[in-house]
C-alpha cells in the first residue's frame, strides 16, 4: 500500500530540498522542475503539472511567493497569501516537492537545484523561455508541456466578476 504524503510535509525551504534533490540524483531519479504563480488554480494548471510530471520521477513546483506575484501581476494580486498557493500545489498528486521563492524569474533556483529538465506551460516556445540558456548552460533541457494556453486567471478573475455585477 503507498505511503500518503500530507501535502504541508511537501512544502519544503531551498536548504532542505537541496538536500532531498541531491540524495534523489544519488538513487538515480530524474528531476523536473515547474513554476508559477498559481494564483487561483484551474484546469490549465492540472494539465501543465501533470505534462511535467510525466517527464521524469520526481516533480519540484516553484510558486510566486506575495511579493513576486505583485511584481509580475499588479496591485490586487495576488488573490491568495503565498502559503495557502503553495498548500494548494503541494496537494496534487503529481507533486512531490514546492518551494516559494521572491525573485522575479526560477534563474538561481534552477541553478541550486540542476533539475534536469524545466517545464513550463504552452504560452512559451522553448527558446523564448527567460531561463532557458541557464538549463542548457549546466546541461539539463527545457520542454513544453500541458495543454494549450486557452486558460488563464485574470481571465477566470473577470468571469467571476462579470458574473458577480449582473447578480
Amino acid at each position: 500500500m503507498a505511503q500518503t504524503v500530507v501535502p504541508a510535509q511537501k512544502i519544503k525551504t531551498l536548504a532542505e530540498l537541496a538536500r532531498t534533490l541531491a540524495g534523489a540524483r544519488q538513487r538515480g531519479s530524474t528531476v523536473v522542475f515547474a513554476n508559477g504563480c498559481f494564483d487561483l488554480v484551474h484546469v490549465g494548471h492540472v494539465r501543465y503539472l501533470e505534462g511535467a510530471k510525466a517527464l521524469g520521477d520526481l516533480l519540484v513546483v516553484a510558486v510566486n511567493s506575495d511579493l513576486s506575484v505583485r511584481a509580475l501581476k499588479g496591485e490586487g494580486r495576488p488573490l491568495q497569501p503565498e502559503q495557502d498557493r503553495a498548500l494548494m500545489v503541494a496537494s496534487f498528486a503529481c507533486v512531490d516537492f514546492v518551494v516559494v521563492f521572491d525573485d522575479p524569474t526560477v534563474d538561481n533556483l534552477l541553478l541550486t537545484f540542476r533539475p534536469d529538465v524545466h517545464a513550463k506551460g504552452t504560452d512559451y516556445v522553448e527558446e523564448m523561455v527567460p531561463e532557458h540558456r541557464t538549463v542548457l548552460a549546466y546541461g539539463g533541457r527545457t520542454a513544453i508541456v500541458g495543454d494549450p494556453k486557452s486558460h488563464a486567471t485574470r481571465d477566470l478573475i473577470r468571469r467571476i466578476l462579470e458574473k458577480q455585477r449582473r447578480s
